[in-house]
């Protein structure tokens, strides 16, 4: 628990900072966690007997990153394309050797891990990204706070005992009232936009940010591994930590984009 808790006041005020300060900062935080990341899934594949695409997907995403922080996301969904259309194609090429479920693995890796945490940096480089970056980040660890603080005090009933044992559907209701209530926090002492858009934010990520954690939980399971990586003392690997945020944050971006 030691450890833990000192990974967290060092490392929590070093991401928060790097994201604070913006530019090359969070180009660098960017770039180091999805290629972490990318490194751990296809780790993870290569437990459960999956063959890693490691030169081929490391190489896409440089591309991709390289091209998100010099022109911005406007070709992201043909650049989409045309990864699954290599994917897919290598699959038609190369099968039997290669096979349907090594395919779909290697190219879920990018997805996963690049192409959907790198919506940190678009969410950061909206008008008052800055704000919005910290509003999602703090209820997606609203929703773990409440969601462990509740389902401790009052779980009786499992949410998914196959893949996280200990979560409950009480837990998972407190995790989304604590975020809705910080988001309403937010909306009180910050401002910026109507209350109903924080209380559907406060939704959506106390939502996905419990998706995305027992989405990683079942690919644990899946590998037979605890965790992702060791990279973090006390917290596992990128993925073990930044699991509730991959899916919160291009939902939050979009939808910023979308309300604007």
């Amino acid at each position: 628990m030691f450890i833990r808790t000192m990974s967290a006041l060092i490392g929590a005020p070093i991401f928060l900072a790097l994201i604070y300060f913006g530019g090359s900062y969070i180009i660098f935080l960017v770039t180091l966690l999805t290629l972490l990341a990318l490194r751990e899934f296809l780790q993870i594949g290569e437990q459960m007997g999956i063959r890693s695409w490691r030169k081929f997907s490391t190489i896409f995403a440089v591309i991709w990153l390289i091209g998100l922080f010099n022109d911005g996301g406007d070709w992201m969904l043909p650049a989409l394309l045309l990864w699954l259309l290599i994917g897919f194609g290598r699959l038609a090429l190369t099968y039997p050797k290669t096979s349907l479920n090594e395919a779909n693995y290697n190219i879920l890796s990018v997805v996963y891990t690049v192409i959907l945490l790198s919506h940190l940096y678009l969410l950061r480089e909206l008008p008052r990204g800055i704000e919005w970056t910290f509003l999602t980040i703090f209820l997606v660890w609203a929703t773990d706070t409440g969601a462990y603080l509740i389902g401790r005090q009052f779980g009786r009933h499992r949410l998914a005992p196959h893949v996280s044992p200990k979560k409950t559907v009480e837990g998972s209701v407190g995790g989304l009232l604590f975020s809705i209530g910080i988001a309403l926090g937010f909306w009180r002492f910050v401002g910026g936009a109507h209350w109903m858009t924080y209380i559907i934010l406060g939704l959506v990520i106390g939502t996905s940010a419990q998706i995305g954690d027992l989405f990683e939980s079942a690919l644990k399971r899946s590998a037979g591994v605890k965790d992702s990586g060791s990279l973090i003392p006390g917290h596992g690997g990128i993925l073990d930590r930044f699991d509730s945020l991959i899916f919160a944050i291009p939902l939050v971006y979009y939808g910023i984009i979308l309300l604007s």
